[in-house]
């Protein structure tokens, strides 16, 4: 174990947990006044939900020795065995869980853009602690653990596209299917009510992404340093995209375009952020900000309430981003294996697979919620706002709030 890879590591955990807030602070800004604190929840709560799970058995199911290529073992439930100086690699085994432990909570949280504004927080509750062990467990373990099969295959996600943004985005896309519209959508758009608190979000998300992709590095190097440049960029040509189309298409350049365009190349350059040059990071946001945007403005034609666009940005940024890097890598930074035929076509059967998965299993984990408990608050909940209903509190101190001790 190295003392500065350790550092590094445990620095890149710390930001990748502020990335969690940060989102609560993006999608919170958009919704309506009345539902902020209810939004503020969706990524709060899952702090501690998904971290105690992945403590207790996410771990375990994600990185423990393979069954069969598919899912790990039982022999770290609970951490069993593990101690502060057992080694994961050049760093302590508890650095490399902690760090996991930030990607499978931001992961459930990124849904929650789709269902923004309309769900029970039961409902919430039960989705995500079974959308975590049963999606993203899984999939990690498929891209990431020795012997998964997506590894063994030779698809490469360097820090989570595949694993965390396109299996959130296509449960995402199933989420607002499934829950329905909206009251009033498309024609009440709902727009933004704090568009500072979102950009301030999309701010704080940029900088957490470093230790998000940097991170995935393993260790204080150069590929760290290749990552986090990349990662820069490729949020910079993001946003700058977004920006000129919108601008050619409504004649106005704004401030949640830029916002939207750089989560867009933050998403896409994610698995390819250690695997490609500084100039195809560019090229990957530029091609995230055209096709992410391009993906927003389809759902108003199809018909679908993806509230927050969490599918256009995450589950097409991430299916963007992977194919990307299967055509980019660079066989130096990928064990002697480049962009081509080749590596294209296992990054296509990741997509696939995960993107399958998600899909079929999200959609039986929203109906059996709905027969038990029901998954939509009713229309007079959603028309008063989910945050007194629910929560029994104001954002912006209306009278009806809990107060909390003296």
């Amino acid at each position: 174990m190295t003392a500065g890879d350790t550092a590094w590591l445990l620095i890149s955990a710390a930001m990748v947990m502020l990335m969690t807030p940060a989102l609560a602070l993006f999608y919170g800004g958009m919704v309506q006044g009345k539902n902020v604190l209810s939004t503020f929840m969706h990524s709060f709560f899952a702090l501690g939900l998904v971290s105690v799970q992945f403590a207790l058995i996410g771990y375990t199911l994600a990185f423990g020795p393979t069954w069969h290529g598919v899912i790990g073992g039982l022999e770290f439930a609970g951490l069993d065995g593990i101690t502060e100086t057992s080694a994961h690699g050049a760093v302590p085994h508890y650095a490399f869980i902690a760090y996991q432990c930030m990607f499978a909570v931001i992961a459930p949280a990124l849904i929650s853009g789709a269902y923004a504004e309309r769900l029970k927080f039961s409902a919430y509750v039960l989705f995500t602690l079974g959308w975590t062990t049963l999606v993203y467990d899984p999939i990690a373990h498929w891209s990431w653990a020795e012997g998964g099969w997506l590894q063994r295959l030779g698809a490469i996600d360097f820090a989570g596209g595949t694993v965390v943004h396109l299996s959130s985005g296509i449960s995402a896309l199933v989420v607002a299917i499934v829950l329905g519209r909206r009251k009033g959508y498309p024609s009440n758009r709902h727009p933004p009510h704090d568009l500072t608190m979102t950009v301030l979000g999309a701010g704080i998300l940029w900088f957490g992404w470093f230790g998000f992709n940097a991170g995935s590095a393993s260790g204080a190097n150069g590929t760290a340093a290749l990552a986090l440049l990349n990662t820069h960029l490729a949020a910079a040509a993001g946003a700058l995209t977004w920006s000129i189309v919108e601008g050619a298409r409504i004649r106005k350049f704004t401030m949640l375009g830029v916002a939207s365009g750089l989560v867009a190349g933050l998403v896409a350059i994610t698995p390819a952020a250690g695997y490609v040059s500084p100039v195809v990071a560019i090229l990957i946001g530029i091609a995230a900000g055209g096709i992410c945007y391009g993906a927003v403005l389809v759902k108003s034609r199809l018909g679908y309430d993806d509230a927050l666009d969490a599918f256009g940005v995450h589950g097409v940024g991430g299916a963007t981003g992977a194919i990307l890097t299967g055509v980019f890598a660079r066989a130096a930074l990928n064990g002697g294996v480049g962009g081509g035929a080749e590596l294209l076509s296992h990054q296509a059967i990741a997509i696939g697979a995960a993107g399958a998965w998600a899909a079929v299993v999200t959609f039986v984990l929203l109906k059996a919620i709905d027969l038990t408990i029901g998954l939509r608050v009713d229309a007079e909940v959603e028309h008063d706002g989910l945050d007194g209903a629910l929560h029994g509190e104001s954002a912006y101190g209306s009278p009806g709030g809990i107060a909390h001790g003296s």
